[in-house]
C-alpha cells in the first residue's frame, strides 16, 4: 500500500497541473468552476440539454451575435456564431448525464482566443439557468 502512495501523488500533481482537476470538479460542481483549455472555457450545469442549447442560442441572440451554423444529434451540439467585427465563436454543448450538460465556449481564431467573451457567454448562460 505505501509504496502506491508515490505514484498516486504524482498522478494528482499531473491532474492539477494540466487543469484536468479543475475540469473534473467542474462537472460534479457545476456552474463556478471553469476549465480553460486551448482557448475553451468549459464548465457543467445543472440543467436539461435542450434547455441550456436553447439558452445558448438566446444568449448569442441578446449579445447580437449572428449564429451562422447549428448542428445537434440530442447528446452533442454546436452552434457557430460572430461578433459584430466577424469574429468567429462556437459554443459546444454535451449531454453529460440526464439533467447535466457541459458547455465549452470559444471565441476568438486560434492562438487569439478572447477568454473575456467566453467568460461573458457564460456568465450570460449561467444567469439564464438560474432562472
Amino acid at each position: 500500500m505505501t509504496r502506491n502512495v508515490p505514484i498516486l501523488i504524482l498522478l494528482s500533481s499531473f491532474f492539477i497541473i494540466s487543469g484536468c482537476a479543475a475540469f473534473f470538479a467542474g462537472t460534479g460542481a457545476g456552474v463556478g468552476v471553469y476549465s480553460y483549455v486551448n482557448g475553451e472555457l468549459k464548465t457543467s450545469y445543472h440543467a436539461e440539454f435542450d434547455e441550456t442549447n436553447r439558452i445558448c442560442t438566446d444568449v448569442l441572440n441578446s449579445l447580437e451575435m449572428e449564429i451562422t451554423e447549428e448542428t445537434s444529434d440530442n447528446i452533442k451540439a454546436t452552434i457557430k456564431a460572430k461578433q459584430s467585427d466577424g469574429t468567429p465563436v462556437t459554443i459546444k454543448t454535451v449531454k453529460i448525464t440526464p439533467g447535466t450538460t457541459e458547455v465549452s465556449v470559444r471565441s476568438g481564431i486560434v492562438g487569439i482566443w478572447d477568454k473575456k467573451v467566453s467568460e461573458l457567454i457564460h456568465a450570460s448562460i449561467a444567469q439564464r439557468l438560474q432562472k
